[in-house]
């Protein structure tokens, strides 16, 4: 277990001078969410949500430590077998380290130095603890080995010493890694966002009916929710944050600072965001005020055409600084929508867990073929000739975000009183906008409910219905229909491959 402490420590501090995602517990938990299966993947995210991450980090280390349990087990027997054991330990961090999608040679040092030291330490514990011949010690003697015992005093001395150099080392790697990460903040901290040369219409009254227990209107940065692969949030400076866009049909290349965004034609947007893991009734969706650029504008720039005008190209990868690829739909993001490369999120730049400096999103599209954070690199190709990184994993090369509804009040098995109940919630159509809402008590007959005002066809909408609640258990369904005349339907399929159907449900008991 020393041993073991003594790896990942040494490994953090090298993990600093490499880069923090090179460190073998990010580079093994980066591995393992890539080879995870949807369904548990889809798991993970049900019943841990953010939290999915931690959980995972956390059994790393368990692993980590039967993995060395069982190997002191071993060296007391066999110690230099137990020795080379520990190396397996830095090979697959080393391999799962520089197979990431932007892993390099250097990404394997933090794993194999940590573990030669972790080896090296179990060498001279397992040492300590050899039994020794020699003779009994003397009166009032101590710390002399006795016939049949080993060196207490030595192994105490060199465990304490080996596990407290290794927190120092490890203290180091943390603070270096925080002063990376200060520059980054220091960067964004300094930013002003500049006054939209197009800003979003104020959110019309009606919007939010200020309904307890329902969804604010705008989802506020804390709030929103945050599901991605990054174990280490990417902490970008963006003062050197550059985007290349380059690929098939692309007759100008670009490269681009934040500056020169900063520079361009900034507008000011209202959109809903979607993830494609979002259960029936699920909480990952939320609502932002964004300001950013169009990104229609720098493909067009570029030279690029989208396929109904003769272009090349029908898929956008966008590539983000941790290795992540998105594909995007080439028509669907020059189609006159509001597709933009983010700058800020409800009148602040970016934060770093959402994106910082630059995000791209494309309202009425799921995240997974749209909304990448991060973003360092665009690619022209064509859905053909690649597969991005959800796509490789049994989802849809496309994702267009589907009508649907939610109930947020009552919550289920809520206990209301008999009388006027409202029931009410959201509803979501992203670029198609929401056109009616309806409830239904008990499988009866279907109820209008009234819609709070639309903001834009990208965003959702707030809904409720006054139910006059009768005493006992009710079963509570809502269903929405869109501006095209769609109306979501009632059969329930699971987020695989292109996200969930169904009408979201509630059991309550009144009383």
């Amino acid at each position: 277990m020393i041993a073991g402490f003594c790896a990942l420590c040494v490994a953090e501090l090298v993990a600093a001078a490499v880069r923090p995602e090179a460190g073998p517990v990010t580079a093994v938990g980066g591995a393992v969410i890539d080879r995870t299966p949807p369904a548990l993947k889809d798991f993970a995210v049900r019943h841990f949500g953010t939290n999915d991450k931690l959980v995972l980090q956390l059994g790393i280390l368990v692993l980590l430590a039967v993995f060395a349990m069982a190997v002191g087990v071993l060296a007391l027997r066999h110690r230099r077998i137990g020795s080379a054991a520990v190396l397996v330990f830095g090979v697959v961090g080393a391999v799962a380290a520089t197979t990431r999608p932007e892993g390099g040679p250097g990404d394997a040092l933090p794993s194999v130095v940590g573990a030669v030291v972790a080896a090296g330490v179990l060498y001279l514990l397992i040492g300590r603890l050899t039994r020794v011949p020699g003779p009994y010690p003397a009166a009032g003697e101590t710390g002399r080995g006795t016939a049949g015992s080993f060196d207490r005093r030595g192994f105490v001395i060199a465990a304490t010493a080996a596990a407290a150099a290794s927190a120092g080392a490890g203290l180091v790697g943390r603070r270096l890694t925080s002063s990376v990460q200060a520059g980054a903040a220091a960067s964004r901290a300094k930013i002003v966002l500049p006054v939209p040369d197009s800003a979003a219409p104020a959110v019309p009254r009606g919007a939010d009916l200020g309904i307890r227990g329902v969804s604010s209107f705008i989802t506020s940065n804390k709030s929103f929710y945050r599901v991605d692969t990054a174990l280490v949030v990417p902490q970008v400076d963006a003062d050197g944050w550059r985007l290349r866009i380059h690929g098939k049909g692309v007759g100008r290349p670009l490269t681009v600072t934040f500056r020169d965004l900063l520079a361009r034609e900034i507008i000011e947007r209202d959109i809903t965001l979607t993830c494609v893991s979002n259960e029936v009734g699920g909480p990952y969706i939320g609502n932002a005020r964004w300001i950013g650029v169009r990104l229609a504008d720098l493909l067009r720039e570029a030279g690029v055409k989208p396929p109904s005008q003769g272009g090349p190209a029908d898929q956008i990868v966008a590539r983000s600084v941790d290795g992540m690829t998105i594909g995007s739909p080439v028509e669907e993001v020059m189609d006159g929508r509001d597709a933009l490369l983010a700058l800020g999120m409800n009148g602040e730049p970016l934060p770093f867990a959402h994106g910082f400096p630059v995000r791209m999103l494309v309202p009425g599209l799921y995240g997974y073929v749209s909304a990448c954070k991060w973003i360092q690199d665009i690619e022209l190709t064509t859905f053909a000739d690649y597969d991005a990184y959800w796509v490789k994993r049994s989802w849809s090369q496309r994702g267009p975000i589907k009508t649907e509804s939610r109930i947020d009040t009552p919550r289920p098995f809520a206990s209301p009183k008999a009388g006027t109940v409202p029931v009410a919630g959201v509803a979501w159509a992203q670029h198609r906008g929401i056109a009616r809402v309806e409830v239904r008590v008990d499988g009866g007959e279907w109820h209008t409910a009234r819609l709070g005002a639309e903001d834009s066809r990208d965003t959702w909408r707030q809904w409720v219905w006054e139910w006059p609640a009768t005493s006992g258990n009710h079963t509570l369904e809502v269903r929405a229909t869109d501006r095209t005349g769609a109306t979501q339907t009632g059969k329930r399929v699971g987020t695989v491959p292109n996200g969930a159907t169904g009408w979201h449900s509630v059991v309550v008991n009144v009383s």
